[in-house]
């Protein structure tokens, strides 16, 4: 009789469908398209993006919409730590102009929903660290 030993490989975070901490998955979700009228923002807030640098560029040359450009990715970049407290990104809203735009998610509190679940810091942070994989917060459906 051989005495070896039996060995079961898990990579740390690797299974995305544990149920313990991510939540049941949501069948609707996977099923359902984007909703028509959510396309069609998306695609006029990218051409009216592409006109807007078109317009920069021509007005003050190639290299301020490439300076924006970096100054985008540096400010998307600054969150907070996960947790209780979302990251505000004032600055990329202010740079993007965002701040003006009134949408759900400022009328609406996700706490209130039946479905919300709060983060979990420690796995938000293994993400972040790149010790685990997956999402760093579940998803709300």
């Amino acid at each position: 009789m051989e005495s070896s030993k039996k060995t079961i490989e898990h990579e740390i975070g690797g299974i995305q469908n544990d149920a313990l901490r991510f939540g049941l998955n949501g069948v609707k979700s996977d099923i359902l398209e984007v909703h028509p009228v959510q396309t069609a923002n998306q695609s006029v807030k990218k051409t009216e993006a592409e006109i807007k640098r078109m317009i920069l560029e021509n007005t003050y040359g190639s290299a301020f919409p490439l300076k924006m450009d970096l100054d985008r990715q540096i400010l998307a970049r600054f969150q907070r730590p996960p947790g209780a407290l979302p990251s505000a990104m004032l600055g990329y809203e202010a740079l993007t102009g965002s701040l003006d735009d009134f949408g759900f998610e400022d009328f609406s509190d996700p706490q209130d929903s039946e479905t919300y679940r709060p983060v979990d810091m420690h796995h938000g942070m293994e993400v972040r660290l790149g010790l685990s994989k997956g999402p760093v917060a579940p998803s709300f459906f």
